[in-house]
């Protein structure tokens, strides 16, 4: 027996219900009244009907300030839209749209009331992003006509739509709904029934690894969120946005992603937990992993936990030249960000000739600069004039930094610096950029584990800002000043961080890009559609998969097996489909294929 909502297409959804008009509420309600649909905002009371009402005047009298709507059509928006605090007024409704807080009593109580309310064909949506919309539908009395309809918030700017079925859901229903998002001008991706969809999948968890990195006093709550938005491009900090989220939020959904995957990567840090039953839930409650001006506001003021402003209490060592030791792309990069900051440089390599290759390699970039109008042909000579090239490293005798960039191999770099220990003078601090290895082997391969240190650029080093500064155990003080006080010459913004696997940046954006290959290896979303909802719905600047195709499959497989090996959690093992990539020679665009074929140069 046919359902009322089988395979035949349905007649265009024109009047909409929103029951529940908190921020996300009122946005879908926004951008449903300026798409021309008829809308009806219920909620339990006037005065929380009164409040979407006034938030909906201040944002479209913003829109019409700003020039992207007339006065008139503003009028008609607001127009379109009717509240009621009584479930009865959805009766008309073609769609409804449930954003009640995410609570399965509350939303079940919904739906129930919703089946005696509707007509038969109403599709009814809930816009949880948590809990299982299977679980809603088994509940209703046409669980067909159910299924979820995910908005990011702010609704009205956010593109990205997660249209999430059931196997209970009716293909006419999910037709019917995405192509009303693709009216409301919206990019809408269909997922399966599982906690956090894609988007929130991938994110959550690794806010939730940020929010336990900051809990294990790892690194300050600001180079945490420094590092992941000048290292990864990221528009907010984890910890930040945690705040803006909601952290009793993040605990929910983390919670039901737990109750599903048993994964510990998604068992929800311990000072989720804390905050929460604090009330210090964030931005909403004027405090959470930051103070705020005011419950509401996203003005962050100093607390306990600020850091001093000022300079570092223990002088560094003084740093006139530097040596940097490497002839590929980031030892090229590192050496051009040392000589536009005025540094005298050394940049050696294994033969004079790789060394020349490396110095021309600078004066092409420099070139692009003098071109692009970032400097002058002056300056541009001047910066490469303070760069001498050499083939040995003895070459080193007299810097006071000594800078690493050579293969990522720990064998090679021990070797390296037992050979700076030979020739740099005593005194000279020697830096390592590792992104994945132990800056304490590098240090013990030396008779003055006391000077070294890491200075982890990222690539390309002259544009990215960040610079990860890695403390081990038998650093000086002295030599972590200096190092400091170096990054703050050449610009570079620099993050503190202990000696463990990954670092800031990498222990908090590899295990993501994992998760993000295992959603593909289990057939619950496509590449295009991943990368889409975490450009569109996070505001990462590229999707995993093109981020993984650049950084390259191999690299990207080395760090995921040494995080892997250092925190032992099941969570971290790479996945299996990116070893075998790896192991077919499929590494990326280096090589022409990856996760996508690419156009061989």
């Amino acid at each position: 027996m046919a359902t009322p909502l089988s395979d035949t297409p349905l007649s265009p959804l024109k009047t909409i219900a929103v029951v529940g008009l908190g921020t996300m509420g009122t946005g879908i309600t926004e951008v449903l009244a300026r798409a021309g649909r008829e809308v009806v905002g219920i909620d339990v009371s006037e005065s929380l009907t009164a409040r979407s009402i006034a938030a909906l005047e201040c944002s479209t009298a913003r829109a019409v300030e700003r020039g992207r709507m007339t006065e008139q059509e503003r009028v008609d928006v607001l127009a379109r839209v009717r509240t009621s605090t009584d479930l009865s007024a959805a009766a008309d409704a073609d769609l409804v749209i449930e954003v009640a807080p995410e609570s399965y009593e509350i939303k079940h109580q919904i739906f129930r009331e919703l089946d005696g309310v509707v007509r038969p064909g109403t599709i009814l949506a809930t816009g949880t992003n948590a809990l299982s919309v299977t679980r809603l539908a088994a509940d209703s009395a046409h669980p067909e006509r159910v299924l979820g309809l995910h908005f990011f918030n702010p609704a009205p700017a956010m593109k990205l739509v997660e249209v999430v079925s059931s196997v209970l859901t009716a293909p006419g229903a999910v037709a019917a709904v995405t192509d009303l998002a693709i009216e409301l001008g919206k990019e809408p991706v269909a997922v399966g029934d599982r906690p956090g969809f894609v988007a929130d999948g991938l994110l959550f968890g690794y806010l939730n690894q940020a929010a336990a990195m900051y809990e294990a006093k790892y690194a300050s709550r600001e180079d945490i969120d420094a590092a992941m938005r000048l290292g990864c491009g990221l528009p907010m900090g984890p910890l930040a946005l945690l705040d803006l989220i909601g952290v009793d939020t993040a605990r929910t959904v983390l919670e039901a992603m737990y109750a599903e995957s048993h994964d510990r990567l998604h068992a929800p840090a311990p000072i989720l937990k804390q905050l929460s039953e604090a009330g210090l839930t964030g931005r909403k409650s004027g405090r959470g992993f930051y103070t705020y001006e005011a419950p509401g506001s996203a003005e962050v003021v100093r607390d306990a936990l600020t850091p001093l402003d000022g300079a570092e209490l223990t002088p560094g060592r003084p740093v006139r030249s530097v040596g940097v030791a490497g002839s590929g792309t980031m030892a090229s990069g590192i050496a051009e960000v040392f000589a536009k900051a005025g540094y005298e440089v050394v940049l050696a390599a294994r033969s004079e000739e790789k060394a020349q290759a490396a110095k021309a390699r600078i004066g092409k970039s420099l070139s692009r600069s003098v071109d692009r109008g970032r400097m002058t042909a002056e300056d541009a000579a001047k910066t490469l004039d303070l760069i001498t090239a050499a083939g040995t490293y003895d070459a080193f005798a007299d810097v006071d930094l000594a800078v690493e960039a050579v293969a990522e191999d720990l064998e090679v770099k021990r070797q390296l610096f037992a050979t700076l220990d030979k020739v740099c003078k005593p005194g000279a601090v020697l830096a390592t950029t590792t992104s994945s290895l132990p800056v304490v082997a590098c240090a013990r391969a030396t008779s003055r584990p006391q000077d070294v240190i890491g200075m982890h650029f990222f690539n390309p080093a002259p544009a990215m800002k960040l610079v990860e500064v890695v403390r081990t155990v038998l650093t000086t003080e002295d030599v972590h000043a200096t190092v400091r006080e170096v990054c703050g010459r050449i610009r570079k913004h620099a993050v503190d961080c202990g000696d463990r696997a990954g670092f800031i940046v990498n222990a908090l954006l590899f295990p993501y890009l994992n998760n993000a290959i295992k959603m593909v290896q289990e057939h619950y979303a496509s590449l295009d559609d991943i990368d889409a909802a975490m450009k569109l719905g996070g505001g990462y600047p590229m999707g995993p998969f093109e981020l993984l195709d650049v950084v390259g499959l191999d690299v990207s497989l080395a760090i995921e097996k040494v995080l892997h090996r250092e925190f032992r959690d099941p969570g971290l093992a790479p996945a299996p489909l990116l070893e075998h990539l790896v192991a077919a020679g499929c590494l990326g665009r280096k090589t022409g294929r990856g996760f996508r074929e690419y156009a061989r140069r």
